[in-house]
């Protein structure tokens, strides 16, 4: 039996391929089908079923696509109501995959519907368990994302999760590999390994929420302490992923379209069009952009910076994008739920420039520059805009904290006519932040390249350090 983890670095998001006897399963798809569809071609298979581990809240999730290509049939376990045909899985059910099989064990917690999938060999053996949502490496499932007002509160839904952990998955063997599916970046738990898998051993050992002594008192006061908001983008998603979308096929088509300088120009300038600039770090802060463009570099966490800072879903976009990516970054924007890609700027920037417009360019200065004008006491306003743990982990001293993620419920503190140094951990999220106050009228935008990386080199008084774990 062949098992293949499929790991996104942009979603941390893992997705499974597993193949036997010329049958194939996929569990936790992307968006995108070409690539499942591809791998089971490659292997002579039949795609068979498309297991879901939940309705997921991060991505939007491709299950109906992938049907409706390959004939699959789409399985979620007990409590999920999607408005498509599936085979809702009862706890402990046996899917025959191959010379292989595949059981449900109803997993609820994350949210009442999750499931993990335990796979057996044709030996018989169970090497593996894909745990969606309910086991992390290093962590578990949140357990607020699906709180329903008078039914169930996040505590209620901890306390399944501690049940289902103890139940459900700490009765396999310890040797078994855990597979979920994500790691850290991801916002569906608060303390991920950057490991993609492990042994149950292992994570019984080392796994906070595994503690053999562990009361479920204390496992719900574990897991609910510390929760941060989720990104707005992930209701949308959910409801996206209980519902049919338009296929990936027509997003694709209409993103993908081509347009003039000229015409790009006209659409940049109506109030219901945002402008993503997707480009390299240096491409964008070099030649510079169209103004009012939103810098979100596709080379970083795209998708998710989409979903938290772009708050219409619906929302009509046109974007710039190296020659050659266009079909990666309509693809990535669509991951995440951002269907109305309207087209894309052809030729780029040169063709832009070559048409006589003019471009916007966000101010910047190095490291040490910046650490010398901290010193002097000529930086009217500085700003770290990493996240809350990260800036209370360690920060220059008299620098605030404005972490990207709120910018937009937090915009009314920033007034246009004074200036600002913006910086981040490496230059990523300085540079989107410094693009969204250029875009929203403040002209005296400074960025800090290399980041706050580079600013401890520079014997900047620093904050005593503090390790993030303890501040969970």
């Amino acid at each position: 039996m062949k098992v293949e983890q499929l790991f996104t670095s942009c979603l941390a998001e893992m997705a499974y391929y597993i193949e036997s006897n010329g049958e194939a399963a996929i569990i936790d798809p992307l968006r995108e089908t070409e690539p499942y569809i591809e791998m089971a071609k490659a292997d002579g298979a039949k795609i068979k079923y498309i297991f879901l581990t939940h309705f997921h809240a991060d991505f939007v999730s491709g299950q109906v696509d992938l049907a409706k290509k390959t004939g699959a049939t789409i399985v979620f376990g007990p409590n999920a109501d999607p408005q498509y045909e599936i085979h809702q899985g009862k706890d402990g059910e046996e899917f025959k995959l191959g010379n292989g099989k595949i059981t449900l064990l109803h997993t609820p917690g994350h949210t009442m519907e999750s499931s993990s999938y335990l796979i057996t060999d044709e030996k018989g053996n169970t090497p593996y368990v894909c745990t969606g949502d309910c086991l992390f490496i290093g962590d578990v499932g949140r357990p607020d994302l699906a709180v329903k007002s008078g039914k169930l509160t996040q505590e209620d839904l901890a306390g399944h999760l501690f049940d289902s952990l103890r139940n459900k998955i700490m009765t396999l063997p310890d040797d078994i590999i855990v597979y979920p599916n994500h790691g850290a970046g991801s916002a569906c738990g608060k303390n991920m390994s950057s490991e993609t898998f492990d042994t149950l051993g292992n994570q019984k050992k080392t796994n906070y929420a595994l503690r053999a002594d562990m009361t479920k008192e204390e496992f719900i006061v574990e897991v609910t302490t510390g929760l941060k908001p989720p990104p707005q983008y992930f209701g949308n998603n959910v409801r996206m992923n209980k519902g049919i979308n338009i296929s990936i096929d027509e997003v694709l088509a209409k993103g993908t379209r081509p347009i003039d300088a000229a015409t790009f120009k006209e659409m940049s300038e109506r109030g219901d069009i945002l402008v993503v600039d997707t480009r390299s770090k240096d491409d964008y802060a070099e030649e510079g952009t169209v103004p009012g463009a939103w810098y979100i570099g596709v080379d970083g966490n795209f998708a998710p910076w989409v979903g938290s800072l772009i708050k219409n879903i619906n929302q009509k976009i046109i974007f710039i994008a190296e020659g050659g990516r266009e079909h990666e970054v309509v693809t990535r924007f669509s991951r995440v739920g951002y269907d109305n890609i309207l087209g894309y700027l052809r030729g780029g920037i040169h063709a832009w420039l070559a048409a006589g417009f003019k471009v916007d360019k966000i101010g910047s200065v190095s490291a040490t520059q910046f650490a010398n004008k901290l010193e002097e006491g000529s930086i009217e306003v500085a700003l770290d805009v990493r996240k809350e743990s990260e800036y209370l982990s360690e920060h220059v001293v008299g620098v605030e904290n404005y972490p990207l993620d709120f910018i937009h419920s937090s915009f009314a503190e920033i007034k246009p006519d004074k200036e600002y140094f913006l910086h981040c951990a490496s230059g990523y999220r300085s540079l989107i932040a410094a693009s969204i106050f250029q875009a929203n009228g403040v002209k005296n935008v400074t960025d800090v390249r290399g980041g706050f990386k580079d600013i401890k080199d520079t014997g900047a008084k620093l904050t005593e350090y503090v390790c993030p774990t303890t501040l969970l």
